[in-house]
């Protein structure tokens, strides 16, 4: 009798559901729920690179998308759904209370947003950030050793700090700090005791400063020294870590209730969207797994054979983080699809605003223009892009719209467009924005290559990789390698679904479940040799901008204090 799994993706708009037959990979159905609250922009402030989200709006996508991937299967198919596997971003931590409860579902902090998710993208504590990583080349362990060396504003203890600092509220009333995805299994299993919630390999190894060479987090003295507002917080948070083959618990009899599901299904232990993403794509050692969504984020696995090699600059090596048993390197771009939706915004403001403004068309007709100019222009901007000649324009980007995260992380960065005159037109400009997001990947292989890695290929998957065969193809000609793009449209759903049928013992092991679920491949990008060739020439002067850019943006930073 054929069982079945659940993938539950939170990703930075939306969460999905994905209802994935256990034998044969099969997607019986998906549901998707936008944020209500992140969709109107509440919490946010894009100026001051703040963006929280209120763990309503995750509690809210969960009964929705599940009972909707239900309701189009039918109670039959439910009865036999045994495992739930949870993906999210991150690192996307919370402050919560000694039952786990994050502080924002409690009435004294409904509305504060230094009670809520600090999403990944949050780059508020850039100065946190610095101070981490000062003290870890002064201090007897460098805790950023596994961590390429560098540790992130977008990361565990930088936000925690900064919050700590900024917030006197939140910081008595937290009683420890939770990662997304692991507050995800712990609520649907009833979790009521912090001390007790299993908390994600990948998160705490990639993000939180945790290995086992450390004994798990940094000392408590090395916190002290960062700031004492940390004192005793690690003895509230954790030693051990879970991989996600690894059972956080069955659902809760309130959940199951709440679903219409029974409550001996098992929920894995949770990870972040681009890990599990790469086990939806069948990822293979030495492999670079591309997540091409509002960011990228690059995954790679490698057996654990000998002395461990130290990777610079990336977002740090975890053994199990992506398979178990085997080290998961990870790099990505802090912006992607967010630099193409950026220019989309900049050219439509004249679209929305004049034409919602206008007194010759009444406003049906208005919504459908404005409508239908939104459908149509990163696909007609893309069209036009595509005839432009590779480098004839001089037109040139640098791809830090968010700050860059490898390799090197450094959010203090900012985007750069360089080279217009006044025969720049809106193609050409986008042209060089889609050069630059693919010569950031550039320098991620690069990095890797550099540091004695092998790639042996690249697997893309995600919304960009299925939406533009005009980027996909200027990113296999850019790192001069065949890009196959995964044919599921759920990757990082469909992997969250993997561990689920894993950790309810449907397969005996993550390899086996992924060999009989993962996802095909819909279709493969060859790099065209001429234009191999006249991309590295841009290349070459990418480099050189980003070079005198870095030098003047950090100039400036140290100028300002």
């Amino acid at each position: 009798m054929n069982t079945y799994s659940l993938g539950l993706d939170f990703g930075s708009d939306s969460v999905r559901a994905l209802l994935v037959d256990n034998g044969t990979g099969e997607e019986l159905a998906t549901a998707v729920h936008y944020y209500t609250r992140w969709k109107k922009g509440m919490y946010c402030d894009a100026s001051k690179n703040r963006f929280r989200q209120h763990p309503l709006d995750y509690i809210e996508g969960i009964e929705a998308t599940i009972k909707n991937c239900i309701d189009a299967v039918g109670p039959e198919i439910a009865k036999r759904i045994v495992g739930i596997g949870v993906d999210t971003t991150g690192s996307t931590p919370v402050a919560v209370d000694a039952a786990g409860t994050p502080l924002a579902l409690l009435d004294e902090f409904k509305d504060n947003p230094n009670a809520m998710f600090v999403l990944w993208k949050d780059h508020t504590a850039i100065k946190e950030a610095a101070e981490i990583n000062a003290l870890c080349k002064k201090w007897e362990i460098d805790y950023t050793r596994y961590e390429g060396g560098i540790y992130s504003s977008e990361w565990f203890w930088s936000k925690i700090l900064h919050i700590s600092r900024q917030d006197a509220g939140v910081l008595k009333a937290a009683h420890s700090w939770v990662e997304h995805c692991d507050w995800v299994p712990f609520l649907l299993t009833g979790g009521n005791d912090v001390s007790q919630m299993k908390r994600s390999r990948c998160a705490a190894g990639h993000k939180a400063l945790w290995h086992s060479d450390f004994g798990g987090l940094p000392s408590n003295d090395f916190l002290v020294a960062l700031d004492p507002v940390l004192n005793g917080l690690r003895d509230r948070l954790y030693s051990k870590t879970f991989t996600s083959d690894e059972p956080a618990g069955t659902l809760s009899k309130e959940w199951a209730d709440r679903l219409g599901l029974s409550n001996n299904v098992v929920v894995a232990v949770g990870a972040f969207d681009a890990h599990m993403g790469a086990v939806g794509a069948k990822t293979e050692p030495f492999f670079l797994t591309k997540i091409m969504g509002t960011s990228t984020c690059d995954v790679l696995v490698a057996p654990m054979e000998g002395k461990e090699k130290l990777v610079k600059g990336i977002c740090g090596q975890v053994n199990g983080s992506v398979i178990p048993d085997m080290l998961g390197l990870e790099a990505g771009q802090s912006a992607f699809g967010d630099i193409y939706a950026w220019y989309e915004r900049l050219l439509a403001w004249p679209v929305k605003e004049l034409i919602a403004t206008s007194s010759v068309i009444d406003g049906p007709t208005k919504d459908r223009l404005i409508e239908e100019t939104m459908e149509r222009l990163i696909p007609e901007l893309s069209n036009a892009a595509e005839r432009e000649p590779i480098g004839a324009s001089g037109e040139l980007a640098l791809d830090w719209m968010n700050g860059r995260r490898t390799p090197d992380a450094n959010q203090n960065l900012k985007g750069v467009i360089a080279g217009i005159n006044l025969g720049s037109d809106s193609p050409k400009v986008f042209r060089a924005l889609v050069e630059a997001s693919c010569f950031g990947a550039k320098k991620i292989v690069d990095r890797f290559l550099s540091e004695g890695i092998p790639i042996k290929g690249v697997i893309a998957l995600g919304g960009v990789a299925k939406k533009s065969p005009f980027i996909m193809q200027m990113m296999a000609d850019v790192l001069n390698m065949p890009i196959k793009v995964v044919a599921s449209e759920q990757a990082c759903a469909l992997g969250a679904a993997i561990f689920g049928a894993v950790a309810a013992n449907a397969h005996q092991s993550v390899p086996s479940a992924m060999e009989k679920m993962g996802s095909a491949y819909a279709t493969v990008y060859e790099p065209n040799e001429a234009n191999v060739v006249a991309y590295d020439r841009v290349y070459d002067s990418y480099n050189k901008l980003c070079d005198t850019m870095e030098t003047h943006i950090m100039d400036q930073v140290k100028s300002n204090g």
